[in-house]
């Protein structure tokens, strides 16, 4: 299982939210690039990043601090936030991110999810961001009436390399990550499965790698987790959450 430190991008800065709410931000870093650095040189395998003013702008808004960033480290990214057609999607690869996430347009135009997945296999995730259950998009300022399973199950045949489920009640609190309703969620999909949102421990780590055995009877599993404000605060210490992740391997 793969630790995912997240960098969230909020005009310019690495911030965390609480549930999503941008007028609740925490500035941890001014200068994102040198946050991944940090994390690269910790031994962080992958980074997640997020441009959040993207996210509800409805496209790229801080585009210099993810190209920055591109250029800081050598290590794997993916990045979700306002990507929104297939030039964009292409335009990210070409500057070096090794996976786009795909969030609002999974709900609202899959067609292009499938589309992105044909062109640029094994490159695509679809991130679903569920709050009591039901899918929420234009970063989580809207709640659909669709289950996170049901929107999983349209792409199972899609070629998208990664379902990344975060639950939105949980997130930024600090309360621990879901790992029933992940392990749930992957248990019910053929699509592996990354889970985010409310990690805030070592003892997530270890809850989430208890429950890898019983998801991957069907398909991929969980095989990754995303963490934020734990990191920043100290709760969770990535060496050696790393350690233990590659002692469980």
């Amino acid at each position: 299982m793969i630790l995912f430190p997240a960098i969230d991008l909020k005009d310019g800065q690495c911030v965390r939210l609480v549930k999503g709410d941008m007028a609740q931000a925490t500035v941890f870093n001014a200068d994102p690039a040198d946050q991944a650095r940090q994390f690269a040189g910790a031994g962080a395998e992958w980074l997640h990043l997020v441009d959040l003013n993207g996210a509800f702008a409805g496209q790229p808004v801080n585009a210099s601090a993810v190209e920055a960033i591109l250029k800081a480290v050598t290590i794997p990214v993916q990045l979700g936030g306002g990507i929104r057609d297939l030039a964009r999607i292409e335009d990210w690869f070409d500057c070096g991110v090794a996976r786009i996430i795909l969030g609002t347009v999974a709900l609202k135009n899959p067609a292009l999810v499938k589309e992105a997945c044909r062109k640029f296999p094994g490159k695509v995730a679809v991130g679903i961001d569920a709050k009591g259950g039901k899918v929420a998009v234009e970063g989580w300022a809207e709640t659909s009436d669709v289950t996170a399973l049901d929107l999983a199950r349209k792409f199972e045949d899609a070629g998208v390399a990664v379902i990344i489920f975060t639950d939105i009640d949980r997130d930024g609190l600090l309360q621990g990550v879901n790992v029933e309703s992940t392990a749930q969620l992957a248990r019910s999909i053929s699509v592996p499965v990354i889970a985010s949102g409310g990690v805030s421990s070592l003892a997530d780590i270890e809850s989430l790698l208890k429950a890898v055995p019983s998801t991957r009877s069907y398909g991929g599993g969980i095989i990754g987790v995303i963490s934020g404000r734990a990191l920043y605060d100290g709760r969770l210490d990535l060496g050696v959450a790393l350690r233990r992740l590659k002692e469980a391997a």
